[in-house]
């Protein structure tokens, strides 16, 4: 009975592999060129790339376009606390997280007019909030306002700031209602692309609709987080009938 050899590219990953569990090559080290490797193992570019995206699918490497391989940092797990959108102070401090927001002024489109429950076209900010763990992309949020209801601080370009103990994806002060839609599935190749992860793996998507006291959507989340990433904690607090308890 012939014995099936393993693809050569699962060797190579074997190898990397176990450099990296040892130590033997570190967190956040760049790994030699693709061809370096190549040759060094005596493949061919594309069997060596194989290994690499092997490693890449495991979240032991990931590679920075123009620069390289490089051994990731172990990401830490956050929690998110749902009904409010806030990360947990303590999980959030312990991964020094710091959040970069980005605002652009867009018009509503189909899902977007359907979300809001605004008119197709009305004006709205798009407010791109992308959270960093160390130089590592940790989740990411697209936050939707209409226009006239945005923060009052200015949001934009500036320097990025460390947000650990407030709200990840809640913008306006003014909602009283919360409605969360969770669902795992892929990411887009332009989520994939900002978060640093392969496409293959899944992401914890969460669609948050915040309204006022009048019915009103103030504001719309779409967050995207890595499912290696975050657990997410949903509580439910039980109203009691003062007339019930007295009776």
């Amino acid at each position: 009975m012939t014995q099936t050899v393993p693809p050569r590219h699962h060797d190579i990953a074997d190898d990397l592999r176990r450099q990296i569990t040892t130590g033997r090559i570190k967190p956040g080290e760049r790994l030699p060129s693709e061809s370096g490797l190549a040759g060094q193992y005596q493949v061919s570019t594309a069997t060596l790339r194989s290994a690499l995206a092997v490693l890449q699918g495991e979240g032991l490497v990931e590679k920075i376009h123009g620069k390289g391989n490089f051994v990731r940092h172990r990401l830490r797990k956050i929690m998110y606390v749902g009904g409010w959108g806030t990360l947990d102070p303590w999980t959030a401090a312990e991964t020094a997280l710091r959040v970069t927001d980005h605002a652009t002024a867009i018009e509503a489109s189909g899902h977007l007019a359907a979300l809001l429950r605004v008119p197709y076209g009305s004006p709205l900010t798009e407010f791109l909030s992308v959270s960093y763990q160390g130089e590592s992309p940790h989740s990411l949020a697209r936050i939707y306002v209409p226009r006239g209801l945005e923060r009052t601080e200015p949001l934009g370009d500036g320097p990025p700031y460390v947000r650990t103990e407030t709200s990840f994806a809640v913008l306006s002060p003014l909602s009283s209602e919360i409605r969360e839609t969770v669902s795992a599935r892929l990411p887009t190749p332009d989520e994939a692309s900002t978060l640093w992860i392969n496409p293959t793996s899944a992401v914890l998507a969460i669609t948050r609709v915040a309204a006022d006291t009048a019915g009103r959507v103030v504001e719309a989340a779409l967050l995207v987080f890595p499912g290696d990433r975050v657990d997410a904690v949903f509580t439910t607090h039980h109203v009691i009938d003062e007339r019930q308890t007295q009776g």
